[in-house]
């Protein structure tokens, strides 16, 4: 996958990702349901199309999921909002998220100012990832890692944001949630999942919402280099 971040605003020209275009999106996105304006705010001024392919530049404000290479994708931006909004409800300050991807999920994270976690298992992806969090100047903390384990030494966490598929909730995930924390994260099979939030409930056990029908890639396990 060739990236050449630098050489994008020139290369781009006029009106392919101006405020306009983005201020479209968000527009979009509020007829559609979400209504919390810090995240709106945040997908109004993150530019996405540093997030994807140079090709791929000019669709990178469009409501729609993008291939970013090794048979995964960028969020379509109305599920990052989705998840983000549901994932603010609880007021969280430290986050771990599942599955780095392109770095646009854990940016809008990290843009509300909120304490970033992220595991990648494929490393180019991460390595890409970083790069694009160090041109913007974010602060995300990242490990090459089976997403499935989380990151128990640096947890527990006020929220997880699982962004890959699993055919059930990982109980693993789920214990390093702190009391009161949220996990968001698509379960089911490829012809039906669901975006689930977990709740920890402060006396032991969960409590499950279901938010909305998505369409994710698989959690798979391992690391891929």
């Amino acid at each position: 996958m060739s990236m050449r971040i630098g050489r994008r605003p020139e290369a781009l020209g006029t009106g392919l990702t101006s405020q306009r275009v983005r201020d479209r999106l968000v527009e979009r996105l509020r007829a559609n349901g979400i209504h919390d304006e810090r995240v709106l705010e945040a997908i109004r001024t993150m530019p996405r199309h540093l997030f994807v392919d140079e090709a791929l530049a000019t669709r990178a404000y469009e409501d729609t999921a993008l291939p970013i290479g090794h048979g995964q994708t960028i969020s379509q931006p109305w599920v990052v909002a989705r998840m983000t909004e549901a994932l603010l409800a609880s007021n969280p300050k430290k986050v771990l998220e599942i599955g780095t991807g392109s770095g646009y999920q854990a940016a809008v994270l990290a843009a509300l100012g909120l304490d970033v976690h992220t595991v990648e298992r494929i490393g180019e992806l991460l390595r890409v990832a970083r790069k694009r969090f160090r041109q913007l100047g974010m602060t995300v903390r990242s490990k090459h890692d089976d997403g499935r384990a989380g990151w128990a030494e640096n947890g527990p966490f006020d929220a997880i944001l699982v962004t890959a598929a699993a055919p059930a909730l990982v109980d693993e995930l789920k214990a390093q949630l702190a009391p009161g924390g949220v996990l968001i994260a698509p379960v089911g099979q490829a012809s039906a999942q669901s975006l689930l939030q977990v709740r920890s409930l402060p006396e032991g056990g969960f409590d499950e919402q279901v938010l909305a029908p998505v369409v994710f890639v698989p959690l798979l396990p391992g690391v891929v280099d």
